[in-house]
């Protein structure tokens, strides 16, 4: 069962790609249950992610509802075997919110993160100074010693990033760049670190312009995550002042996918968000002198 009686992410994700696979299929939970010699509500169980199937128990539902792809089939698998694997976040567990671990689950797991910012800065380019301000700064009244370890954590996911184990797109609006939160300081030295990150070849960061109007209103902030060798959008994640919103749904996904993409059509190119970037910290560093 997954960790405090919870769906877990990898449980939640298998359990739905089980019962989509099931549906195309044409069988109900009872016919399933026949399958893996169980009770229909271990299966309802299964497809809600509350339980995690057994490798054996995924193959031969695949088997039964014809499920031949080899890559599909290892990726559920895979799914089974990791689920109730501990991740390097859970020693920080009682820091952190249930909704934020889903969240840090996804992004361990993606292979392409795509995230728009319209008022601060992403936590996966966040620096250490620039993530305790905003942390610390934040509306929760968060005491001193766990903002240390969530600045900590905003360290930890980051590494994702720098070991190259995902490719990462992020658009800013103008505004998050241009309009510091936080002290001056602090800010210039997160505008160095965005442009030193975005260097990198698994890392795009756009900045879409004031020029845009009003498509920087057209969505709140938000991540949207994929898990296989093609960039098809499998997951979204909202912060919001009460947590973290996870988004599976068909109709849901198909709307942030199109949402990103007019905001990447509409940001200025990596070169000329970086030549922004790049002016914007010489007027602030002038500014100082």
């Amino acid at each position: 069962m997954p960790a405090g009686g919870r769906p877990t992410v990898r449980s939640r994700r298998l359990g739905t790609a089980l019962r989509q696979y099931r549906q195309a299929a044409k069988l109900d939970q009872p016919q399933a249950a026949d399958v893996i010699a169980a009770s229909q509500a271990r299966v309802s169980r299964l497809e809600s992610g509350h339980v995690t199937a057994r490798v054996i128990e995924v193959r031969l539902l695949l088997d039964a509802y014809g499920v031949k792809d080899p890559e599909v089939r290892s990726k559920l698998e895979d799914l089974a075997k990791h689920s109730k694997n501990r991740g390097w976040w859970l020693e920080h567990a009682a820091h952190l919110r249930p909704d934020y671990v889903d969240h840090i689950a996804l992004e361990d797991d993606a292979t392409y993160i795509r995230e728009w910012q319209p008022v601060m800065v992403p936590g996966l380019l966040q620096t250490p100074a620039y993530a305790e301000a905003v942390i610390g700064g934040g509306p929760h009244c968060i005491e001193p010693e766990r903002v240390t370890q969530l600045v900590k954590v905003r360290e930890g996911r980051q590494a994702k990033i720098d070991e190259g184990g995902a490719s990462y797109t992020a658009i800013l609006w103008e505004a998050v760049v241009a309009q510091p939160l936080v002290a001056a300081g602090i800010h210039r030295e997160q505008l160095a670190a965005i442009l030193e990150i975005g260097k990198r070849k698994n890392v795009i960061v756009q900045v879409l312009p004031f020029s845009a109007g009003v498509l920087a209103g057209y969505s709140s902030a938000f991540s949207s995550f994929s898990f296989d060798e093609e960039p098809t959008v499998e997951a979204v994640a909202m912060d919001n002042l009460r947590g973290t919103s996870v988004l599976e749904g068909p109709e849901d996904l198909a709307a942030y996918a199109n949402a990103y993409d007019l905001l990447r059509s509409a940001a200025l190119a990596p070169d000329a968000s970086a030549k922004l970037i790049r002016g914007i910290l010489r007027s602030l560093k002038e500014d100082a002198s």
